[in-house]
């Protein structure tokens, strides 16, 4: 008899482990490690993941198991093993790590029901009987809808009535009727004979068969192109036994209104020969090393990608390119489906469930060898990795924000050392870690310094707002910006306009000095409290009221801060009635195919000016393109964050970078209030190496990454007093059980101090060598867990942190 462990789909502490079931008679030999499974689990009925089968268990007493969910595995042993590293460094649940690796479409829904033991039926309550009138059982929902539910609930505990879950997979496949011949050419020539005049549609349907070479189905829709035939007429056919119906599954294809020019390898630069080289030598040698592929904007990254994963392909294993969500541009999908055709799946957050479900499944069935996708997209199941790219590398959009909190650049590396497969890390802007890495060997550094067509990187000029507002503007438009938007129009050539609006917290400042309220103890921004009228530091929290004047100046015009799209776009129709504008955010983007669709006429040139958010910053590469203005480069620089300095760096060079990106030279506009600042004088002149050099400075000062690593530990409860007690009793355990060389700090009130009504303190812990500090990060988990069940305080931790909110 063979034993099933299985981990069940019930995320706590106490079913963290795997469960044994033995497999019934009929399905053995059938059940393999990593089919999902549904199990009885106490009352209920539950999904499972099978992780291995075994001869005998410890427990007296086993259940069987109900019924396998999978005809295959869902998850291959790779990901199985993968699965038990991702629970151990991100601290999650086994079923999350699970979960995580299966696209949302094979999620399972679970559905109560309440069934009536027939023998029980006169026993019952006259409301509660008349939910059961001709039936045995009814859906939880009708019975709350009918109010009925306390009623119910007593007939449940006298036993009268039972509850039932079932589990329900999402994953639907999608089939289409297809109809073939069911008998040779000569009897249906024959047929067309013997059927009477009027039957003109079936002949029809006949005379079409005969004309196709083979014997292959055709569809009702086809029928009806070709032979003017309904679904009767095929009916009819398949009734005489001359046709035979069938149910075949077909994939949903989203891009199935396009069609993609097959393109060939470009011939490469003599940099991108040097960049090459080393990639290809690791994937002949099957060895496995990690690069950044460090070149400026515009200077063919793509086609070194491509070409490295060609050698892959031509070996015949596979290939996964990751790209941020808001660059996977449908520009980029036609790089890699030109180049690789079919053999390219693509797995982002615009297609629906069931598209990312036969995406997926293509991958699983071995139909393709290439995935271009966000970061879900790392956990494709292939067996025979020969390359993982990573463009864009520092994007914060590849740190997972819940549970299980992977950073997809960790498990890209890990995955590769299993196949002894190169990793290639994209950027202009590489993160902080990612370099100093590389400047260290542990990274391999190829650097591309110039652009493709030795086109100049385009002139920046950087407008110091203070200086336009004591002139008099007030407009959002400094002079210059205006005057070259007027440039652009009249001269028929495209113009960006960006607005950095991310992480809009406001912030107070100075319009004539510039001043920024800094919190005197933290080397960060204050951030305004409209409801309290407050300066409040989320890092120490320092807190103080909001000054009349200001304290720099003496100036008056101190005030909090913020724009939106629309209110840019609403001055543009005033001061440029003529120019026609796109706008490109949250809102205007949310509908299926809509981010595809704008992008799309604005490379038809049927609009003059593109206006948006963080999406239009990347990727995009348009050669009327001659000038970007950005509207507001102070945004995330007075952020509670270590890294602003970094993103708005990174952000801006980003930007500078879809100008002037073809023969027509381009040309930046930045507007800011703080121009001195390093971030942003360095990223008007291009210059990665001297930032970097710069914020070393800063990061070694504060005791950052990458000179330490970081945990934050975020605690919630309804009650304050109950979240600043057991947050101070976590940092003393902390405290006494840490090396003195790591810096635990807190318990402070969080950035976002209550959320839902819960309130949130954090403890940041600051370490270089701890190698205990998994096991006592899940001592603090386990005991959080008991509280949680009789106090309900939650722990959440996130080793190292993305988003510090």
């Amino acid at each position: 008899m063979k034993i099933a462990s299985v981990i069940v789909d019930v995320p706590t502490m106490q079913t963290d482990r795997a469960f044994d079931y033995s497999i019934p008679h009929a399905w053995q030999g059938k059940i393999l490690p990593g089919m999902r499974v549904i199990v009885p689990f106490g009352p209920r009925k539950v999904q499972g993941f099978v992780i291995g089968i075994k001869d005998k268990s410890e427990a007296k007493k086993l259940k069987d198991l109900v019924r396998p969910m999978d005809l295959t595995p869902v998850l291959n042993e790779d990901l199985l093993t993968m699965a038990d590293w991702l629970t151990k460094q991100t601290l999650c649940f086994k079923i999350s790590a699970l979960q995580v690796m299966l696209p949302a479409a094979m999620k399972a829904k679970y559905e109560k029901k309440i069934i009536l033991n027939p023998v029980k039926r006169d026993f019952l309550d006259e409301e509660a009987a008349s939910l059961f009138i001709n039936k045995d059982e009814v859906s939880w929902k009708d019975a709350e809808e009918a109010g009925l539910l306390p009623l119910l609930q007593k007939e449940i505990k006298s036993g009268n009535l039972d509850v039932f879950y079932s589990v329900k997979s999402k994953g639907r496949k999608k089939t289409v009727q297809k109809f073939y011949p069911a008998v040779q050419r000569e009897k249906m020539k024959e047929e067309i004979d013997a059927l009477p005049a009027n039957a003109e549609k079936q002949k029809a349907v006949l005379r079409y068969f005969i004309s196709l070479n083979s014997n292959e189905g055709i569809t009702t829709k086809e029928a009806a192109d070709s032979a003017g035939a309904s679904l009767a007429v095929l009916k009819s056919l398949a009734d005489k036994g001359l046709l035979i119906k069938k149910q075949e599954e077909i994939y949903r294809n989203p891009f199935s209104h396009k069609t993609f020019q097959k393109t060939s390898p470009l011939p490469l630069t003599e940099e991108q020969e040097g960049a090459i080289a080393p990639i290809l030598e690791a994937i002949e040698q099957k060895k496995h090393e990690t690069f950044l592929l460090y070149g400026v904007t515009g200077s063919g990254k793509t086609e070194v990608y491509l070409q490295s994963i060609q050698q892959v392909y031509e070996q015949g294993k596979e290939a996964i390119v990751l790209v941020p969500e808001i660059s996977l541009t449908p520009q980029m999908v036609n790089r890699f489906k030109g180049r690789f055709g079919n053999d390219v799946a693509v797995l982002h957050s615009g297609l629906s469930a069931g598209e990312k479900y036969d995406e997926w499944r293509k991958i699983q069935r071995k139909e393709v060898k290439v995935v271009v996708g966000a970061r879900s997209a790392i956990f494709a199941p292939f067996e025979n990795l020969g390359i993982i790219i990573i463009d864009e590398e520092h994007e914060a959009s590849y740190k997972q924000e819940e549970n299980p909190r992977y950073h997809a650049r960790d498990v890209a590396i890990y995955r590769a050392k299993q196949y002894h497969c190169p990793v290639i890390l994209g950027s202009a802007t590489p993160s902080m870690e990612t370099f100093a890495r590389a400047q260290k060997g542990v990274y391999k550094q190829l650097t591309l310094s110039k652009r493709m067509n030795a086109g100049e990187l385009p002139s920046v000029s950087i407008v110091d707002m203070r200086e336009e507002l004591r002139s008099g503007n007030r407009s959002m438009f400094s002079e210059e910006l205006f005057e070259k938007l007027q440039d652009r129009l009249h001269k028929g050539e495209q113009t960006v306009l960006f607005l950095n609006r991310r992480g809009h917290s406001s912030f107070i400042m100075c319009r004539d000095c510039g001043y920024v309220a800094q919190c005197p103890q933290c080397d960060i921004s204050l951030t305004y409290h409209r409801f309290s009228n407050s300066m409040k530091c989320h890092y120490c929290g320092y807190e103080t009221g909001v000054p009349e004047t200001c304290p720099e100046c003496d100036s008056e015009h101190i005030r909090y801060f913020g724009t939106g799209t629309q209110k840019v776009e609403e001055e543009l129709a005033k001061l440029l009635p003529e120019a026609r504008v796109i706008r490109m955010d949250v809102d205007t983007t949310s509908r299926k195919g809509s981010h595809e669709r704008l992008l799309d006429s604005f490379g038809e040139g049927q609009a003059d000016i593109l206006l948006g958010t963080q999406m239009i910053a990347k990727g995009l590469d348009f050669p009327n393109i001659t000038l970007v203005g950005v509207l507001s480069a102070d945004t995330m620089l007075h952020l509670p964050d270590f890294r602003s300095a970094e993103k708005t760096f990174q952000l801006l060079t980003q930007v500078s970078g879809r100008a002037g990106r073809h023969e027509l030279p381009g040309e930046v506009v930045i507007q800011t209030y703080t121009p001195e600042h390093y971030s942003i004088e360095l990223a008007g002149s291009q210059d990665y190496d001297a930032f970097y050099h710069k914020e070393m400075i800063m990061r070694k000062m504060g005791s950052y990454p990458p000179f330490y690593y970081l945990s934050l530990i975020t605690i919630s409860h309804e009650d304050l007093l109950k979240v600043v007690g057991a947050a101070e009793k976590i940092t003393k355990f902390l405290q006494s059980r840490l090396s003195p060389q790591s810096i635990v700090l807190g318990p402070a009130a969080s950035p976002i101090p209550r959320i839902n009504n819960r309130y949130r303190y954090q403890c940041l812990i600051k370490y270089k060598r701890e190698p205990e500090l998994p096991s006592i990060l899940k001592t603090v988990l386990e005991h959080s867990q008991q509280q949680k069940a009789s106090e309900g305080l939650t722990i959440s931790i996130d080793v190292n942190p993305y988003m510090m909110m």
